[in-house]
């Protein structure tokens, strides 16, 4: 078990949570910098067991953090917390297709295993710490996010394929944007593409199918990380009755510090 932040009078991660609580709506990269972040998906009991193993076949894309029981509310990643408020917006799917979003996801959970899976925001601090650019969060905009060319292996019912989210990172310092990333397997780690997004099935940079359209400058190169809307894609693709999503870059702050999900060790 990860190691939780001490439960001081106040805290940036549970500032956010009692924000989004009371309504405050943002995406959320740079906010409680330091704090592990994670996407969320909420399915009926009778789905859970294939989305479990659609996550485990998908690890890079799906890296689960914690697993919520049917009526339990509460992550262990976050003491005090409700995954039903707790986060700035949520996506209702009902047959594969969204039919709503909100702030408040209580009057949809109904017998819905959660699972918490890995963000890609909680290694943003070590590369902004390396002096590595963030640039949606320079212009305060959500991370740009495109549906791939590229299948995710099935499970049973669940199939879909890979999103990735993407940071343009100038081209000299494009090796230690490997290794910093690659510390953390559990928020997707290092890059699954560099360089060229038609070689992911990615039409055109500039429209992102969730998020903000990028900005890339001179002398950069667009760098490609698996994402956890991978999850939303297969909803998409596998239609199932209903589940509950967080809105693309709207994610559920923890008390988890990101160093606990340092492994200090690049991928290979």
């Amino acid at each position: 078990m990860v190691a939780l932040a001490p439960a001081t009078l106040r805290s940036p991660a549970r500032d956010a949570r009692a924000a989004y609580r009371a309504g405050t709506v943002e995406p959320t990269s740079g906010v409680a910098p330091g704090f592990t972040q994670a996407n969320l998906v909420a399915v009926p009991a009778d789905w859970a067991f294939e989305v479990l193993l659609y996550a485990q076949r998908n690890p890079q894309p799906c890296p689960v953090l914690d697993v919520l029981e049917v009526g339990q509310v509460e992550s262990a990643l976050a003491p005090g917390s409700d995954v039903r408020t707790d986060l700035p917006a949520y996506r209702v799917f009902r047959d594969g297709e969204v039919v709503e979003e909100v702030t408040d996801a209580t009057p949809f959970w109904d017998d819905l295993v959660t699972l918490l899976i890995g963000c890609s925001f909680t290694f943003e601090t070590p590369l902004l710490a390396a002096g590595i650019p963030v640039r949606h969060q320079e212009l305060g905009r959500n991370v740009p996010m495109y549906r791939t060319g590229r299948a995710c292996v099935p499970a049973g019912r669940l199939h879909g394929e890979l999103v990735v989210s993407m940071r343009p990172v100038p081209a000299d310092r494009v090796a230690e944007a490997v290794a910093i990333t690659g510390r953390f397997p559990a928020v997707h780690g290092a890059p699954v593409h560099v360089g060229d997004p038609a070689a992911l099935g990615i039409r055109d940079l500039d429209a992102p199918d969730f998020g903000d359209p990028p900005v890339v400058r001179d002398g950069e190169v667009p760098v490609f990380w698996a994402c956890g809307v991978t999850p939303q894609a297969a909803l998409l693709a596998s239609r199932p009755p209903f589940a509950v999503t967080h809105a693309p870059g709207h994610m559920f702050v923890t008390d988890v510090l990101d160093r606990e999900y340092d492994t200090g060790v690049a991928a290979a």
